[in-house]
């Protein structure tokens, strides 16, 4: 295993266990996660592109109102009691609904689609920024460049084992089963959190000893945010990449909706294409990501994805067809998964504690939904305007520029705060 470490060039001695328990926790959640996902975008293409605004309002909503909650929980709360807490609370949540799915009345049918829509959607943020929040405040900076792309491939393994899961599952057991599937991974991954290594940080180290909560109000990470050019910065660059993604959504409820008519296939077909995601992902993950990161810095590698999304969707403007959406989608994702959220999460190891928790989940979960927002109700606008679907696409590359620049921002203030905090 030394040998194999070494080939990949990330990890050093000391550093093997932490890494590897991490890779494992993060493998459970999106694992636990990916199972429910294709479910959620089959229910998206079933409500149509008339109803999905109204979803996306109801989700930022939601998360609107969670934050304090669970902000208030990280105050009151060590690290290492309250994560488990918040995961058991999305456990009793999705059996409630594997439960009502089963058997509750049809007549509930109408509501239960939306509801678990919108479940699934905060699950798939809160899950990961919890993970994430505590993977930036065990690791030191320098450490992050190294590790948060190997520790990616776990979570990537994760997701293609939901996704394949689900592939192969989904016309065959049903949602209620594929739900209780998802809980059990969750459960995994909690149980990953509580046998996790001490933090390689001297200070957190020293308050997970003293079980010490993290402290500050409930609502500070809104406060926080809305004090920190630098924080407004990474807010900003979570709004153009997720305005970029709700459009692609969109677009994928009207392609998919065309050549798919019932939920099983569009099931499967959307779980495929999530198999294909994570396969091309985990090979960037484990011999690029960490490369290019300490090789290039945050900041180029934060220019990735803005560029792919300006060539992408000019590509898709200008065909549009079922085949160069597909391609599209598979590498604008891959981007993210291999690039742009390991880059991102670098952000996060040069700021406060309490701002790696609190701040960090309202970005993750507010700010990605406003940009959700946009993007819905300014592709329903153009669409009622009279626009057609590429079209669209063509007026969505170049707020990739902005995004361009935002990217390289980030990275020459990240260095700079390092260098402070060391």
């Amino acid at each position: 295993m030394r040998r194999t470490f070494n080939r990949l060039g990330t990890i050093e001695a000391g550093e093997e266990r932490a890494t590897l328990l991490a890779a494992t926790y993060f493998f459970f959640a999106l694992a636990s996660y990916f199972i429910l996902r294709a479910v959620r975008d089959a229910v998206g293409v079933a409500a149509g592109t008339d109803r999905l605004p109204w979803l996306f309002t109801g989700t930022l909503l939601t998360t609107l109102a969670m934050n304090p909650l669970y902000s208030s929980i990280v105050a009151k709360l060590p690290v290492r009691r309250f994560i488990p807490i918040v995961y058991r609370i999305f456990i009793g949540l999705l059996l409630t609904f594997a439960g009502v799915i089963k058997w509750g009345p049809h007549t509930w049918e109408p509501y239960l689609g939306p509801a678990f829509w919108i479940l699934t959607s905060i699950y798939s943020l809160f899950i990961p920024s919890v993970f994430w929040g505590f993977m930036a405040d065990t690791f030191r900076p320098e450490q992050s460049k190294r590790l948060f792309g190997f520790i990616s491939v776990g979570g990537t393994l994760g997701a293609l084992a939901g996704a394949f899961l689900t592939s192969r599952l989904a016309e065959v057991v049903g949602t209620p089963v594929l739900m209780v599937m998802s809980v059990l991974l969750l459960e995994a991954a909690v149980q990953s959190a509580r046998r996790f290594p001490p933090s390689f940080r001297p200070d957190t180290r020293a308050r997970d000893e003293a079980e010490q909560p993290v402290g500050g109000s409930a609502f500070a990470g809104i406060t926080h945010v809305l004090a920190s050019p630098y924080l407004l910065g990474i807010c900003l660059y979570m709004l153009m990449f997720t305005i970029g993604s709700t459009v692609l959504y969109f677009q994928q409820a009207e392609i998919v909706g065309a050549r798919y008519a019932d939920r099983e296939s569009r099931t499967a077909f959307l779980a495929t294409i999530d198999t294909v995601v994570q396969s091309l992902t985990i090979l960037a993950q484990l011999f690029v990501t960490g490369r290019v990161i300490k090789w290039f810095g945050v900041a180029v590698t934060l220019a990735i994805m803005p560029v792919l999304s300006l060539v992408g969707f000019a590509a898709l403007g200008t065909w549009g067809t079922l085949a160069v959406f597909v391609v599209f989608q598979v590498l604008r994702r891959a981007g993210e998964y291999a690039f742009g959220r390991p880059a991102r999460e670098v952000l996060y190891t040069v700021v406060p504690p309490e701002d790696k928790y609190k701040a960090k989940n309202f970005i993750d979960t507010f700010v990605y939904r406003s940009g959700d927002q946009i993007g819905a109700w300014s592709f329903a606008g153009l669409s009622a305007a009279g626009l057609a679907v590429s079209t669209i696409s063509l007026a969505a590359a170049p707020m990739s520029a902005i995004w361009l620049a935002v990217a390289f921002w980030l990275g020459r203030q990240q260095l700079k705060k390092q260098a402070e905090t060391t």
